[in-house]
């Protein structure tokens, strides 16, 4: 679970957008699903572009199963982070707990949506469960 910019601003950065749950929280909901499912979750937050892409880099010489992330304002203008994610060769799923639709014009487009399996957003924070509940799916239906 990759987390970006920002994102350790939770519960105090713009409540009425992402409520009061915080970074922690999230981080321990997602261990919760995860021991629940079966499956290994291991969260990282930077508000670093270069760290968010050595991350990237690491899961893909570790050959993670797949990865989660939420990059925030990157998902519209990083195509360093996007380069990054396109080397890995699992399943990658963006999420957001907001509605990137129905925001600002320029959230509307994500860099990473031409090579990410898929897309999650609006959910709040069970946005997050359900991007972990679709990729376990994904994997678990690939295994068979």
């Amino acid at each position: 679970m990759l987390h970006g910019i920002n994102h350790n601003m939770f519960g105090k950065r713009d409540p009425a957008q992402y409520g009061t749950v915080t970074l922690a929280d999230i981080d321990a909901r997602l261990q919760r699903l995860a021991d629940e499912l079966g499956v290994e979750v291991d969260a990282y937050q930077t508000n670093s572009e270069a760290q968010l892409c050595e991350r990237i880099h690491q899961a893909y010489e570790e050959k993670r199963d797949a990865v989660l992330i939420n990059a925030g304002a990157w998902t519209h203008y990083s195509y360093g982070i996007r380069d990054a994610l396109a080397i890995l060769t699992c399943p990658v799923v963006e999420l957001h707990m907001s509605n990137i639709h129905a925001r600002e014009a320029f959230r509307h487009h994500s860099v990473f949506a031409d090579i990410v399996t898929g897309q999650i957003s609006g959910f709040g924070v069970d946005s997050y469960e359900l991007a972990l509940r679709a990729v376990v799916l994904r994997l678990r239906a690939a295994a068979v």
